[in-house]
């Protein structure tokens, strides 16, 4: 059944579903949109691939160790920080409809399997993420409009100019403050869904801005872990569905080390350049 879903600050109403029909089937646009950004990601990375004189073949390989791992991933992330409830729920572990995926386990996964194939095959890994990753962030931010139709991953009660009101009745995790503040059968949340898509697009402008100034390969990765990590750490914050182990938001801590990582990352290749620069410089100066 369509519900409404507004910004009332924004004047904006959208009457939807979670699915629709076609010849009797019934289709979750939670799965169309995670089939979009499948598909944008995959067409930015060959693009990118095929502006850098890269093999396309590999990608195409990449693509299916991703499509392979992804999903599996996202929803094994997702079970193991809410095994509490699924230990109880053994048949609900396979039935991911409804929401329930972890983008950062499908992509810790999808680097694992992608890591293993470079390796077998040879190839310089960070080379092959960096071409994937404006691909993936981009991605991401389809991806999260998933969480709109779904209902979830919003924050908690605000009144601020991107303020999202949806009905209660169709909610995923509402928290009782939240219900306390609703009206009319309808609560007012941060919508994190369209903070953290909007992140992902500023993430792309940047490595778009950057990418004709790449130094070394894991340039571009690293601006992901940095920027996205800075993003999600905050976003991450505000969510009311937070994955946590003992009151800690798993994702909100994973973030951090991304940031952290991707900052060591410039901190260490940039004073090897330097080395090497002063090196030659130094060698050029004894001739």
């Amino acid at each position: 059944m369509d519900k409404l879903i507004s910004f009332p600050n924004l004047g904006l109403e959208f009457k939807v579903g979670k699915s629709f029909t076609i010849f009797g089937l019934e289709i979750a646009y939670y799965g169309v949109i995670i089939a979009i950004a499948v598909l944008v990601a995959a067409a930015i990375a060959f693009a990118e691939a095929k502006r850098t004189k890269q093999d396309d073949e590999t990608y195409t390989d990449l693509l299916l160790c991703v499509l392979l791992s992804a999903i599996p991933g996202a929803r094994l992330y997702y079970v193991i920080f809410e095994w509490e409830y699924y230990s109880k729920h053994i048949s609900e572990i396979f039935n991911p409809r409804n929401g329930g995926l972890a983008i950062y386990g499908g992509i810790i996964l999808a680097v694992l399997v992608c890591y293993i194939y470079t390796r077998i095959k040879k190839k310089n890994f960070l080379l092959l993420f960096d071409t994937v990753v404006p691909g993936l962030v981009i991605g991401q931010a389809i991806g999260r409009w998933g969480n709109f139709f779904n209902r979830e991953a919003f924050g908690g009660y605000t009144d601020s100019l991107f303020a999202m009101e949806l009905p209660i009745s169709v909610a995923n995790g509402l928290t009782p403050e939240l219900i306390n503040k609703s009206m009319g059968g309808y609560v007012t949340v941060h919508p994190t869904f369209l903070y953290e898509s909007l992140a992902c697009v500023l993430v792309f402008i940047i490595m778009q801005l950057y990418k004709k100034h790449k130094k070394v390969d894991g340039d571009m990765v690293a601006i992901y872990m940095i920027g996205y990590g800075i993003a999600r750490a905050i976003i991450e914050g505000l969510r009311t569905d937070q994955l946590t182990v003992k009151d800690v938001a798993v994702s909100q801590v994973l973030s951090i080390i991304l940031v952290v990582v991707g900052i060591t990352f410039f901190v260490v290749t940039r004073i090897k350049m330097y080395k090497a620069n002063k090196k030659t410089s130094d060698a050029s100066e004894e001739v």
